[in-house]
């Protein structure tokens, strides 16, 4: 095992990282509402009014100094002891890698353990307090604390993932990049049909975070836009990995690109049928062709990205079609 005094510096560090990050996404949520700091302030009341027997605090009274102090102490704190164990994890795993399942494992727990918390103690509130937040918040933390760990304990990455680090970097770029192209065609395509530039974002958001069915019924939010903006881009860039790996495998064997042209299919045939899934009416109000020609233009964008760090796998494929 590593020496006390690391596993104590990295856990503290990567616990403040996570803390910072949920800050600042709590932050821009908040902005985005029209209530900057209501977050902290909300959940600093509901720890102090459980703690003196108050009941539940009123979400819609001022910001106060106080209760977001406190909150951010716990906040930290909390994060602090998180990062501890997933050091404590990393570092074990380094002469074990089983560890490394026990700190996934570790991590989707604190994922359900906080969220199940904040329903347990403030369920009056999740009004205000959106669940799909919370957890976009952990997961964002998550995210920014694992490359801090990896980069203090690069045998450790190297030795499960070797490769694979490099895959999943292009296929996140890969699948950003699509992401990126939806993201202006549907702002384009708003913007001139509607003359409501976020409209797509909103509803979509709103049908996914609030259960939305009625298109009629939207009122644009800047925290739906920014919440499905998340999963949208997050989606994609999970996509990107998949296709990533593909290409990797097809370049041992590269008739397996044809293996792109269905996944790419499948891609657009999955997003609609979510769509469609979750409200026929979505559909109609989308429009299916604008969703189609919104994630061909995507598919476009991603395989160029792909083939341009890959050049010779056409070619190749070729000459290995013509080799049968």
């Amino acid at each position: 095992m590593g020496l006390p005094g690391r596993i104590l510096r990295e856990g503290v560090v990567a616990g403040l990282i996570g803390a910072a990050v949920v800050a600042s996404w709590f932050l821009v949520f908040d902005l985005v509402q029209g209530a900057p700091l209501r977050t902290p302030t909300v959940l600093g009341r509901v720890i102090a009014g459980i703690a003196l027997g108050r009941g539940m605090p009123d979400p819609y009274a001022g910001i106060a100094l106080a209760p977001i102090l406190g909150y951010t102490i716990l906040h930290g704190l909390g994060f602090v002891v998180v990062g501890l164990i997933a050091a404590f994890l990393i570092d074990g795993a380094e002469r074990e890698p089983a560890m490394l399942l026990a700190l996934l494992i570790f991590l989707a727990a604190f994922e359900v353990f906080f969220l199940a918390l904040i329903v347990f103690l403030a369920q009056p509130l999740l009004g205000v307090l959106a669940w799909w937040a919370i957890l976009i918040g952990n997961f964002l933390a998550v995210a920014a604390m694992l490359p801090y760990f990896l980069i203090w304990h690069r045998r450790l990455a190297g030795t499960l993932v070797g490769r694979w680090v490099a895959v999943a970097h292009e296929g996140i770029i890969g699948g950003l990049v699509g992401a990126a192209v939806v993201a202006v065609w549907f702002l384009v395509y708003d913007t001139l049909r509607w003359f409501q530039p976020l409209r797509t974002p909103a509803l979509l958001g709103a049908a996914v975070f609030e259960g939305l069915r009625d298109p009629k019924m939207l009122v644009i939010r800047l925290d739906l836009v920014l919440g499905y903006t998340v999963l949208h881009f997050a989606a994609f860039a999970v996509f990107g990995i998949v296709v990533a790996s593909l290409i990797v495998a097809a370049e041992r064997e590269p008739r397996l690109l044809l293996g792109l042209l269905i996944l790419f299919l499948c891609f657009e045939l999955v997003f609609l049928g979510i769509v469609s899934a979750v409200d026929e009416a979505l559909v109609d109000a989308l429009l299916w062709w604008n969703i189609a020609i919104g994630n061909l233009l995507a598919a476009v964008a991603m395989i160029t990205y792909f083939f341009l760090g890959h050049r010779s796998l056409g070619a190749r494929l070729l000459e290995r079609w013509s080799e049968d």
